[in-house]
């Protein structure tokens, strides 16, 4: 009877154990792993390539590794299983709650100097305002709407003109970590410099006159490194890295990078979170940074905003009674208010509680693309949806607000260029 027990429970475990592999779903077991050293084993091997790299070597790395495919081809090569979760991931993070961004405090400069989302870019060509070293190429994927830059492998990638920054600005970019060669996140670098060679690269570890450097390391840890080449920036540099693993990007999520710079100050926000603060980054008068490029690893990047001056919303809202703001977020021909819209919002609700008389009419603009009337309806339903924010995340009182939307039909600019198109995408407070 013993011996007829024991072979009993065998099969039991056997049954089990083919059943699990049988049914096996590898998206599943990502988020609920089965404590069994076997299924542990199986698990390792089938998340390498789906999943980033979550533990790092016991030797930090500075570099990344070089990319692999298109991102277009790998997102072919996922079964249906894994293409649908992947939607359903990209989803959720895309319409994260208002409230988790309740200490968001960025808020984006006011005019925008430099834009580009790729629209007007052929899908397979190389972008028109950009340069590199190498190669690239606009994109499309099945897990996130617009046309995407792709960065694949060790070259760089940059604007063709100069850049004219003042002493405070902002850069903005949405970012979606790759696939490299061996299956993994390859990871990239994002870099903000004073170029030597206007019409050039500048090569190097440390390239330029000055820089800061933010990396996401090929196991997907967001790291930094600030130079200032020359005498006078010696034993300046800074280097460090985020090491809490809920900051750990992962590969086919899409990240919104919010870089703020206010004279020698850096702070740098991922989603909701700011993650880097260094107050002396740059204690040289003699830095004045002039381009941005993106380099090494693989990625796809989209919305790269950068623009100037902070908005002085108390004085142009109760001042002069007309607040034109570009902080306010929204994807395209959508209405829900983006997460990362927060901190402007913040800061006209600020105004509006400390001025409780004061009431305002919101209204939205469109740039041309598409048809009139459904701008003009975008318009009003945007106007409408920033309203409900301020009503149910900042307590505006909603007899304050009056909502309406012109669409296309008041451009403050030619509906050219993906700049001159994002300058008419606006929100104006009016104050009543």
């Amino acid at each position: 009877m013993k011996a007829l027990f024991k072979l009993s429970v065998i099969c039991c475990l056997i049954a089990v154990s083919c059943g699990a592999h049988s049914q096996y779903n590898p998206v599943k077991s990502a988020a609920n792993k089965i404590n069994s050293h076997a299924i542990q084993k199986t698990d390792q091997a089938i998340d390498k390539g789906l999943d980033a790299v979550t533990t790092p070597p016991e030797n930090d790395k500075d570099e990344n590794k070089d990319t692999g495919k298109d991102a277009g081809q790998q997102s072919d090569q996922k079964t249906g299983t894994d293409k649908e979760q992947a939607k359903t991931d990209g989803a959720q993070q895309e319409q994260a709650p208002m409230q988790t961004y309740s200490k968001f405090d960025f808020i984006p400069g006011e005019k925008v100097i430099f834009f580009d989302d790729f629209s007007q870019d052929n899908v397979g060509d190389f972008p028109a305002l950009w340069n590199t070293n190498g190669s690239g190429e606009i994109v499309t994927t099945n897990l996130f709407p617009g046309n995407w830059l792709q960065l694949s492998g060790s070259y760089a990638i940059w604007p063709n003109d100069l850049l004219s920054l003042p002493e405070n600005y902002t850069i903005e970019f949405d970012i979606i970590p790759t696939k490299g060669p061996e299956g993994g996140m390859a990871g990239y670098c994002f870099r903000l410099m004073q170029s030597v060679n206007a019409n050039s690269y500048d090569w190097g570890a440390v390239p330029g006159k000055a820089g800061f450097a933010f990396f996401v390391e090929y196991f997907g840890r967001p790291s930094y490194r600030t130079h200032i080449n020359g005498q006078e920036g010696e034993n300046l540099g800074l280097t460090g890295y985020i090491d809490d693993q809920k900051y750990y990007q992962k590969v086919e999520q899409k990240y919104h990078i919010s870089i703020w710079v206010q004279k020698a100050r850096i702070r740098l926000y991922q989603n909701e979170s700011k993650i880097i603060d260094l107050p002396k980054a740059f204690p040289v008068s003699s830095v004045k940074m002039d381009r941005i490029r993106f380099e090494e690893g693989s990625a796809l990047a989209s919305n790269v905003r950068i623009a100037v001056g902070a908005p002085d919303t108390r004085n142009k809202l109760l001042t002069e009674g007309k607040l034109v703001t570009y902080g306010i977020y929204f994807d395209v021909n959508k209405d829900v208010v983006k997460p990362e819209s927060y901190g402007t919002l913040k800061d006209i609700s600020k105004v509006l509680t400390e001025n409780p008389d004061v009431r305002v009419k919101i209204i939205g603009h469109t740039d041309a693309d598409g048809v009139d009337a459904s701008n003009l309806d975008l318009s009003k339903r945007r106007a409408a949806s920033v309203k409900n924010e301020l009503v149910k995340n900042f307590g505006i009182e909603e007899s304050r607000i009056e909502t309406d939307g012109m669409g296309e039909s008041q451009p403050v600019a030619p509906n050219d260029t993906p700049s001159n198109k994002a300058m008419n995408r606006r929100v104006e407070f009016i104050k009543l």
